[in-house]
């Protein structure tokens, strides 16, 4: 991992959230790693359309599991989401919106910038 990861502005990586401590290190960043064949590298705002696709998908992620210590996680949540899931969200018209300066620059090489910021979390 290089020290200063970059995400799709072209600036450092930020944080994506810490409670829940999301990504796949669980260090609350969307890093793009090689070894996560799931690729947590979009940092997303949960919303309830998306969470409830994506548990229809099979990956629940509203029900909490203590022993994993993952409390569940509820619309207005930010996550490192898988870019497969959010890809195949996006065409099934639920993808959750994006924190750019959270994700990772490596999800350039599967969605495109207009993509990113035509889904672009607005506060």
């Amino acid at each position: 991992m290089a020290d200063e990861e970059t995400n799709v502005l072209g600036t450092e990586l930020a944080t994506c959230n810490n409670d829940p401590e999301t990504g796949f290190l669980r260090d609350g960043l969307c890093h793009h790693l090689r070894r996560d064949p799931g690729r947590h590298e979009i940092c997303a705002v949960m919303t309830d359309d998306f969470l409830q696709y994506s548990k229809a998908q099979g990956n629940d992620l509203v029900t909490p599991h203590p022993e994993l210590g993952f409390p569940g996680l509820e619309p207005g949540d930010r996550w490192c989401v898988c870019v497969p899931r959010w890809i195949e969200a996006l065409e099934a018209d639920t993808a959750p919106p994006v924190i750019p300066e959270a994700t990772s620059e490596a999800v350039l090489e599967d969605v495109p910038m207009e993509t990113l910021e035509d889904h672009a979390h607005h506060e």
